[in-house]
């Protein structure tokens, strides 16, 4: 699945593979727990946190990966020496296999995103 036209993110969940919804659910509850203040929404097909209005963080099931997309400029620059050995696009995480997402690396940025407003790229 790359792209879904769940409404919300309870019916993204379900509708991704039996062997990823164990750590997608668990990126969830991180972001819901970390990301106080955000709103959940589905944006481009994938469940995001936005506050504001605006997407900070989004994670997806693609099709060789996990993606923990994180839309902050400012916190991928703090996060410099962690993230070097990751993984990684222009703006997200890539997770090959489900039992190799970072959730301490995950929870850390999210606290981060939460701590104050930054430049979303």
């Amino acid at each position: 699945m790359v792209r879904s036209s769940a409404e919300d993110v309870d019916g993204y969940l379900a509708e991704v593979a039996e062997d990823r919804r164990e750590a997608l659910t668990r990126l969830r509850r991180l972001c819901r727990a970390e990301l106080t203040g955000f709103d959940e929404v589905m944006a481009y097909g994938m469940p995001a946190y936005e506050r504001n209005g605006t997407a900070e963080i989004a994670f997806a099931s693609q099709k060789q990966y996990i993606s923990f997309y994180l839309m902050r400029s400012d916190v991928r620059e703090a996060f410099e020496e962690r993230l070097a050995a990751q993984d990684m696009g222009r703006g997200c995480l890539r997770f090959r296999k489900p039992e190799r997402v970072d959730f301490d690396l995950v929870r850390d940025l999210l606290k981060a995103t939460a701590a104050a407003p930054g430049t979303v790229c």
